[in-house]
């Protein structure tokens, strides 16, 4: 769960990636810590073809660079 900046508060938000049903519906994970409370949905289509697992892919490819043994034992030196 993310929190965004709003204001003078604050606004804890959450983002799910789904597919909405040949029926119209979406489903979205349980989410029992927020039972009971209101909440706001705002639905962003994606544009077809984009393909939101290419780019988690290529975002996680990237972390591969600070998985370095050699960097972290310099780094646990600080």
């Amino acid at each position: 769960m993310g929190v965004i900046k709003k204001g003078r508060g604050e606004m804890e938000a959450l983002k799910f990636y789904v597919k909405i049903g040949e029926k119209g519906r979406i489903e979205l994970p349980e989410l029992g810590e927020l039972k009971g409370r209101r909440a706001e949905i705002i639905i962003l289509p994606l544009e077809e073809g984009g393909n939101i697992e290419d780019l988690l892919r290529a975002s996680e490819s990237s972390l591969d660079f600070w998985d370095n043994p050699i960097d972290d034992e310099v780094w646990n030196e600080i």
